[in-house]
Parts: structure tokens; C-alpha cells; sequence
């Protein structure tokens, strides 16, 4: 094996809903053989289930590499693993308790692969939360799913386009309970978990993170809501105390539509749209949606399932091929930051050569 195959960051890829674009977009994914030239893909899913869709969608001229063992894989090669011989009925668009069920099986055996160090980081395709739901799965989604899996009480749903990265204090839960669910606490935890991804994940030395208020014009002094003064404030103040740069309230709307958005490595959001909406407003096509505070490295696109296009062809790729992307930089990023950081010369060499 060369050594350019030994330097092939192995990505895991569950495939999602299989009545959705889950298919269809790793496929237009990995077409593309420039992909395969640092990266080795293993999708966990079904030969049978891409067979159906090669043949619905027109794909000739792609080929997984099928394998029955993940060791069989072949590195820099679009492998395709299958965990499930039976014969799936495939209802494209539709949402039903058998795609799902599928879905969970193969999100299973990707978590269990990379926690087992025979992947390198994991990609997710996206799947119907609500249909997900079961005794082995009782999470909001895949966010609070490998939060719980790897022991961490909470992790960061961050979204991620080249320079603009947007964090969320609270992500799927009901907007009413938004408010009584913010606490001090637990607004610092998230400013310290963002701080800590910048650095490790994106090699920002001394991130610089915006934070959101919760109400119109970040509570306009208590006129329109306390929790600006009451928890958001003291815990800007004692992340920055503790040497963070952290920066507000800013009012949402202020800060998206004047443009300052630019001036900040991070930006942390109260709730999921106040976060979302401007995000995917200026990415939505090139969007990636990235678990921080995790041991384990995962991404996905920063769409769902897409069920009123399946089957169509006309999904767009973007996002998930830059979710596979960004998986493999912060493995690498991952990789570098844990060198450095227990080498302090190299560390102190780097700092110099940044004029820090």
C-alpha cells in the first residue's frame, strides 16, 4: 500500500432515510473521483438499495465497491458495506417505519465502527427524527443521539459555510420552552464549548465569538425582556473573564443584516431559527452541519431528508460533499492541535511564526 493510501482518512457514511435523497447524493458525492484522493468512504447500507437507485437515477458509469467486511475495503475507492441482506421495498418520497428502521441500522453500525477505531470520522445523512423514534432511540436527533453515545451530558449543534459558524445555546426543542430552559450556566457552558472547537477543530488561536440576545433588540435595556440582563450578560462576563473573547448580546437582526457577523470566528444563537434562519439564508446550498464537544468527529449536511424531490435527480450535493470535507479537515485539525499541544516548543515556534 502507498503512502498516500496509509494517509486516507476513512470516513463512515450512514445513509439516511432510504425513501429520501440520502442515495442519491453520496453518489454525486464520490462521481466525483477527485474526492477519493485523501479520503475512503464506507457507506453502511445495502448493495441491493443502491443497485435501485443507480438503476432509477441513471447513474451507469458509477460503481460502489461492495464489500461484506469492513476489511475488505479498498483504500480511496467508494466502498459501499453491506449490513443487511433483505429485500427493502423503496417508496422514493414517502415517509414510512421501514425506511426509518433501515436508517437506524445503518447509523448503528457506523457509530459502532468508528467508535471501534475501524473509521475516522462520520458523516450522517439526513433521516426523519420523528419516524426515528424508538426504545434505541429516544433523541431529538443525531446531535443528542452521539452526545448521550459518548458519554457527553451535552454537545454543540454547530453550523459551519467557510468563515461564518453559528452555534446554538438550545437546538430542537419547542420555541415556548426556550426561555425557561436558558440558564447562566449553561449559556457559559456553550461559550466554552465553541471557544474550545475553534481552537481544536479550526485552529483559531484566539477566537473572537459573538453572542446572540434572546429578545427583539437584545431586551432593549429590560424594556423587552430580563433574560439579556439576568443570564445572558453574566455569562459573557465570566467567559471573558476566564479569558474568552465573548462579545454581547448582540440583537440577531443587528448583527446579521449590518454585516458585523464578519468580524467573528463564532456566533452563538440563542434558539434554533434565530441561529438557522440567517445561516442557511447565506449558505443554504454549502452549509455543513457540525457536532462539536464530541471525542468523535461527525458532520452532515444542513438539510432533511428532502422527500418532495426524491427520486427526481435534481437533489444538489453541495452540502453533503462538504460535509465529507470538513470531517476529514477537522480529523486532520484534530490530529495537528493534539501534536502541538504536547509538543510546547513546537507550540511556542508556531505562536512566534503568527506574531502572536
Amino acid at each position: 500500500m502507498s503512502q498516500q493510501q496509509n494517509n486516507s482518512i476513512k470516513i463512515g457514511i450512514s445513509i439516511g432515510d432510504i425513501n429520501g435523497i440520502g442515495m442519491e447524493i453520496i453518489m454525486k458525492t464520490f462521481a466525483d473521483n477527485r474526492i477519493l484522493e485523501n479520503i475512503t468512504p464506507i457507506v453502511y447500507g445495502s448493495g441491493k438499495i443502491a443497485s435501485y437507485y443507480k438503476k432509477a437515477l441513471n447513474f451507469n458509469e458509477f460503481n460502489f465497491h461492495v464489500v461484506n467486511h469492513i476489511e475488505d475495503i479498498k483504500p480511496q475507492k467508494a466502498n459501499l458495506l453491506n449490513i443487511w441482506s433483505d429485500e427493502v421495498i423503496i417508496n422514493m418520497g414517502q415517509a414510512t417505519e421501514n425506511s426509518a428502521k433501515y436508517a437506524f441500522r445503518s447509523l448503528e453500525a457506523a457509530v459502532k465502527d468508528l467508535a471501534g477505531g475501524k473509521t475516522d470520522a462520520l458523516v450522517t445523512a439526513p433521516i426523519n427524527k420523528k419516524l426515528l423514534q424508538s426504545d434505541r432511540f429516544k433523541f431529538p436527533g443525531h446531535t443528542e443521539y452521539l452526545a448521550n453515545l459518548s458519554n457527553v451530558d451535552e454537545a454543540l449543534m454547530m453550523m459551519v459555510s467557510d468563515n461564518l459558524r453559528v452555534g446554538l445555546v438550545t437546538a430542537h426543542i419547542p420555541l415556548s420552552q426556550v426561555s425557561s430552559t436558558l440558564t447562566k450556566e449553561k449559556i457559559l457552558n456553550k461559550i466554552k464549548m465553541m471557544h474550545s472547537s475553534l481552537q481544536r477543530d479550526f485552529g483559531i488561536a484566539k477566537p473572537k465569538i459573538a453572542v446572540l440576545g434572546l429578545n427583539p433588540h437584545a431586551g432593549e435595556e429590560g424594556l423587552l425582556g430580563k433574560e439579556e440582563k439576568n443570564i445572558i450578560e453574566p455569562a459573557i462576563t465570566q467567559a471573558f473573564n476566564a479569558g474568552i473573547v465573548a462579545i454581547g448580546p448582540y440583537p440577531a437582526d443587528g448583527l446579521f443584516g449590518s454585516g458585523n457577523f464578519k468580524n467573528f470566528d463564532g456566533i452563538l444563537a440563542m434558539y434554533h431559527d434565530q441561529g438557522l434562519t440567517p445561516f442557511k439564508t447565506l449558505a443554504f446550498d454549502n452549509g455543513v452541519n457540525y457536532t462539536a464537544g464530541l471525542p468523535i468527529v461527525r458532520t452532515s449536511p444542513d438539510h432533511g431528508t428532502g422527500y418532495d424531490i426524491a427520486g427526481k435527480g435534481i437533489a444538489n450535493e453541495s452540502s453533503f460533499r462538504n460535509a465529507v470535507f470538513l470531517a476529514r479537515d477537522i480529523y486532520l485539525q484534530r490530529k495537528w492541535h493534539k501534536q502541538i499541544s504536547a509538543n510546547p516548543l513546537q507550540k511556542q515556534q508556531i505562536a512566534i511564526e503568527k506574531g502572536e
